[in-house]
């Protein structure tokens, strides 16, 4: 029952943007591989496939896997969805403080299948330096005890690429729950600066915008980090995208307040219903990886839409065995692009993110941490 070779195979593709180093048919055997295991042993799914007309024995024929029914993201805020490899696996949940949480399990193979494609798309772009230790800022919750937080066990395990030195954590765990702690931020940043050592900057962009503005309104120097640090972000900014500041002028404030280029500002796209990691190339656009496969849809009709299209943003990967979610719909809107309209050289689908459809109470991690800022 827990045995998925086709699966395991893909996720362990050492080229993460390199389709022709796949083995021919890999991709649809795996996916088959995960549908048939849900089909047969997660309780409703089955029910799901025949409610949306597909029968079991007609997975083997599937060849095009926008035909499989896909789960809204946001129904795992109402109903945590469980094989039985996930009964007693470990728990991770979407949202902060506050607010719907999406509870997701994810059982050894599933969290080692999402974890190695990280680990393979980090030593693609050359971010995997065992030898040399780093200084890390991360601009997300302190942790306090046991970490379930989706972003949290995120930003650790990124800690894993390059030897910590030491760690300045933005979120800082109070006796009033997790407090934005600024002068904190601008002080690691200074010493962090003095140390000479490479600094790596994770989390959410929000909080670190928040510090480049203090900075530059109080009239604190700019400081230069050294040329190899990295700042990559994950978990989205506030609750209204009128608030957002376009990326390219928060990279630009980067490389002037902080001295890393822009090309080493990156930005990553994931969420605890989806655990491929989706991470911006050096020109900035969301390449998808040969582990997944991206679709945007109608939201009218839930037709798949092509590229050049706006809709919302799904996917589907045989990854995850703990839960249904191979087949999922986010509540993002996008516009996907063949790999031709970026000039990164990457062949592979990008897409563009338009925010969030809908004005659903459900609220995410960048949300909760939004509160935070406005309440500093």
């Amino acid at each position: 029952m827990n045995h998925f070779p086709h699966s395991d195979a893909l996720c362990a593709l050492p080229a993460p943007y390199c389709a022709d180093a796949m083995p021919p048919g890999l991709f649809d055997l795996a996916m088959l591989e995960i549908s048939e295991f849900h089909s047969e042993y997660t309780p409703g799914y089955r029910h799901w496939l025949n409610a949306n007309g597909l029968d079991v024995q007609d997975l083997a024929r599937v060849s095009d896997w926008s035909l499989l029914p896909p789960i809204f993201a946001s129904f795992f805020k109402h109903q945590l969805l469980l094989s039985p490899t996930g009964a007693n696996a470990l728990e991770l949940t979407s949202s902060g403080t506050s607010g719907q949480q999406s509870r997701m399990r994810y059982d050894e193979r599933s969290l080692n299948g999402a974890q190695s494609m990280v680990e393979r798309i980090f030593r693609h772009y050359g971010w995997f330096t065992p030898q040399t230790p780093c200084n890390y800022l991360l601009l997300s919750y302190e942790p306090k005890g046991r970490i379930s937080l989706g972003t949290a066990f995120t930003d650790q395990f990124l800690c894993r690429f390059a030897p910590v030195n030491r760690i300045a954590y933005a979120l800082r765990n109070s006796a009033d729950g997790h407090q934005f702690d600024l002068f904190g931020v601008v002080a690691a940043l200074q010493s962090f600066a003095e140390e000479g050592l490479p600094v790596r900057i994770f989390g959410f962009p929000a909080f670190l915008w928040q510090t480049l503005q203090h900075m530059h309104a109080t009239g604190v120097a700019d400081v230069q980090l050294p040329a190899d640090s990295l700042a990559f972000f994950g978990g989205g900014w506030k609750t209204r995208a009128s608030e957002e500041i376009p990326k390219a002028k928060l990279y630009a404030r980067i490389e002037q307040q902080l001295g890393i280029d822009t090309t080493r500002c990156r930005d990553g796209y994931g969420a605890v219903e989806h655990a491929v990691p989706y991470i911006e190339c050096s020109h900035h656009h969301f390449h998808v990886p040969v582990y997944a496969k991206a679709i945007v849809r109608d939201p009218g009709d839930f037709s798949v839409l092509p590229y050049g299209r706006r809709g919302l943003l799904g996917f589907v990967s045989p990854y995850i065995s703990s839960s249904p979610a191979h087949a999922v719909v986010m509540s993002d809107l996008a516009t996907l692009y063949p790999g031709s309209r970026c000039g990164c050289g990457l062949s592979g689908d990008w897409f563009e993110l338009h925010g969030r459809a809908g004005t659903s109470a459900g609220r995410s991690c960048a949300m909760a941490a939004a509160e935070l800022l406005g309440s500093h």
